[in-house]
């Protein structure tokens, strides 16, 4: 299953990702130019629907706040000197390894909103740009995640209250004066843990409502 950048009508034009359908049954719509919002959206829905969604969600439009919330991706940032070191230690992903990094990130993230299930394609692309880690103290797994850049793109923990220990170990990965990173805003728990370690909600990159 395809994503499709541009699904084209009469009446607008919108984004729809399809490809996490097989996996956990769910589409998404973004809106990108309509004047007939809500014909636009039935026939959005109506083809996930055809394609095998058994839930629906979608964002960028004002039509889409009479629909449930179901979460905010917000972008979160903090300066990287004052992180606290860590003694935990990165592991990249390797070919031998990278079924176990995949199936423990698909099984700690199916619960999150708007989890992205990773194919066994994504993780050859995570091999290729080797931005995936295990995160081990003293030879007991941690967690894991992806890091590159400034960015930290995956926060997975494994061990109980390790979360804080698997984001400054991903932090060794980085470059540059800033960490960013993205989090579902009813991830209660991760919020809190940015919010402790000092990072700040930056922008509102989407809001996604239930609309199927």
């Amino acid at each position: 299953m395809k994503d499709i950048p541009v699904f084209s009508t009469e009446n607008g034009v919108a984004s729809l990702v399809l490809k996490q359908i097989p996996y956990t049954g769910a589409a998404y719509i973004l809106i990108q130019d309509t004047l007939e919002a809500d014909k636009l959206l039935d026939e959005c829905i109506s083809f996930c629907r055809m394609a095998g969604a058994e839930s629906v969600f979608a964002a960028n439009h004002p039509c889409l706040q009479e629909y449930p919330f179901h979460t905010a991706l917000w972008k979160m940032s903090r300066p990287r000197d004052g992180l606290k070191d860590t003694d935990a230690a990165l592991f990249p992903v390797t070919e031998q390894t990278a079924d176990k990094w995949r199936e423990l990130y698909n099984r700690r993230m199916a619960e999150i909103p708007n989890f992205s299930y990773m194919s066994e394609s994504d993780c050859k692309e995570l091999l290729k740009k080797g931005n995936g880690y295990f995160v081990h103290r003293q030879g007991v797994l941690l967690g894991i995640g992806i890091a590159a850049g400034d960015r930290i793109d995956a926060v997975v923990s494994v061990c109980s209250g390790a979360g804080e220990t698997v984001v400054l170990a991903l932090n060794q990965a980085l470059s540059g004066d800033t960490v960013t990173l993205e989090v579902a805003s009813v991830n209660e728990r991760a919020v809190r843990l940015y919010k402790r370690m000092g990072f700040i909600t930056v922008q509102e990159l989407s809001r996604w409502h239930q609309v199927f």
